[in-house]
């Protein structure tokens, strides 16, 4: 399992092939009377979209940290896992690439509320028309769903502003007793 999540978190080409079995896989099950090319069609245009965000996202990230791709990989890995680099060159990058995500991260955290009442509201409005039209088990379903989703983002949200916030100060503890 550590191979696999270490493989799909280095390599673009497995990140790829993971997004377009699942966006045919997600096609498959919601349009089952269409054509399997049309599946594999909107799982190739789903499949470039996300690739796009994550580009630019690793693009970014790169810039930041003054690193290359495995580089940044590695980093990630020690910040998931609270691991303080010892090499000064690395706690340079990982201090860059923290700020910069904490920071982020606190930006992007103000449209949260807004996010999450407009995901509440197409969950409302379509259990609405289900009431209304007397089909209410796919909208209750999807109603469930997103309030899923909503927790998970919330708390993975959380989870990652922790383990951040936890680099930060053990970089700065560590900057103090070197200095």
């Amino acid at each position: 399992m550590r191979s696999l999540k270490r493989w799909l978190d280095r390599s673009l080409t497995a990140q790829a092939v993971v997004i377009f079995l699942l966006g045919v896989g997600v096609n498959a099950l919601i349009r089952r009377d269409s054509h399997p090319a049309l599946w594999v069609f909107q799982a190739l245009l789903y499949t470039a979209v996300a690739l796009a965000f994550v580009v630019v996202q690793r693009r970014r990230a790169l810039r930041v940290a003054g690193t290359d791709a495995g580089g940044l990989v590695e980093l990630g890995r020690k910040v998931r896992r609270r691991e303080v680099p010892s090499e000064p060159g690395e706690r340079a990058a990982m201090r860059r690439l923290v700020d910069d995500q904490l920071g982020l991260m606190e930006r992007k955290g103000r449209l949260l509320p807004y996010w999450l009442g407009f995901m509440g509201l197409i969950a409302a409005a379509l259990l609405v028309l289900g009431v209304a039209t007397g089909s209410w088990v796919f909208p209750l379903v999807f109603a469930l769903f997103t309030v899923g989703f909503c927790c998970w983002i919330v708390w993975m949200r959380r989870r990652a502003m922790d383990r951040f916030r936890f680099m930060r100060s053990a970089l700065r503890e560590e900057h103090e007793k070197v200095s």
